[in-house]
């Protein structure tokens, strides 16, 4: 039988991250340039996005670009700037056939004018649809988001906006730049790497973590689903007993 077909329609995660790794491996295991492994890894993005709406996930979440990845070399950052304008522009009408809402997280003033133009159009043209939410992480960075927050909760605070006594974590959650999403209940990292690489930390307080090993660009529907199956088959009991969960 199919993962697909063993998986339980509902106990699915509703709400999905990946942390897409290994473009650059890929294309360099083939002898390809980087930018290959890039192009490539678009593909997944597509066949990903097209499993989770299948299923019925609500909400998927993938970690595009960091506050890190501008470190990159500066052609390599060019390059993807460039792969997520023409990515967005192709894929708008796929998006609206499927019902499917763009929503972005992260410093989007960083990005590039164009990219940024390009990314508020589709957010725009797509704010109406309700079978998913799909949320690119561009420009993003965990400890980025938090800081932002204590900042701006601080200012309220020293304005008397708000009591210190009054600060607990819906207070914080409104604040965030994933406000409008729920918890991750799923956090899955390809290429076999097994770190968090500052993506979402306090929105994965009590997600499941699933690494494979399998690179970005070679993961496919059968994956996702193989390891929506292995998170099914997990006891999930956010900090109580086996025994508490039963009664």
């Amino acid at each position: 039988m199919e993962p697909k077909d063993q998986l339980d329609k509902d106990r699915l995660p509703q709400h999905l991250a990946i942390i897409m790794d290994g473009n650059g491996r890929w294309a360099k295991q083939k002898g390809l340039f980087r930018s290959i492994g890039h192009e490539n890894g678009s593909k997944a993005v597509r066949e990903i996005v097209e499993g989770c709406a299948e299923i019925g996930v609500p909400f998927l979440t993938l970690y595009a670009f960091s506050t890190e990845n501008w470190n990159r070399p500066k052609l390599e950052v060019e390059l993807l700037m460039k792969l997520l304008v023409s990515s967005l522009k192709k894929e708008i009408k796929t998006l609206n056939n499927n019902d499917i809402k763009l929503n972005a997280i992260g410093n989007l003033d960083a990005l590039p004018k164009k990219a940024h133009k390009e990314l508020m159009d589709v957010i725009d043209k797509t704010k109406n649809n309700k079978r998913m939410t799909l949320t690119l992480a561009l420009s993003y960075g965990s400890r980025e988001e938090i800081t932002k927050t204590i900042k701006e909760i601080s200012l309220k605070v020293k304005n008397n906006l708000i009591s210190p006594h009054d600060i607990d974590e819906t207070v914080i959650n409104n604040h965030l730049y994933t406000q409008n999403l729920p918890d991750v209940d799923l956090l899955i990292r390809t290429s076999g790497e097994q770190r968090i690489s500052n993506f979402l930390l306090w929105q994965i307080a009590y997600a499941e973590l699933y690494f494979t090993e399998t690179l970005w660009p070679d993961y496919t529907k059968n994956h996702l689903f193989e390891a929506i199956l292995n998170y099914q088959n997990r006891e999930r009991r956010f900090g109580k007993t086996s025994e508490q969960l039963k009664q």
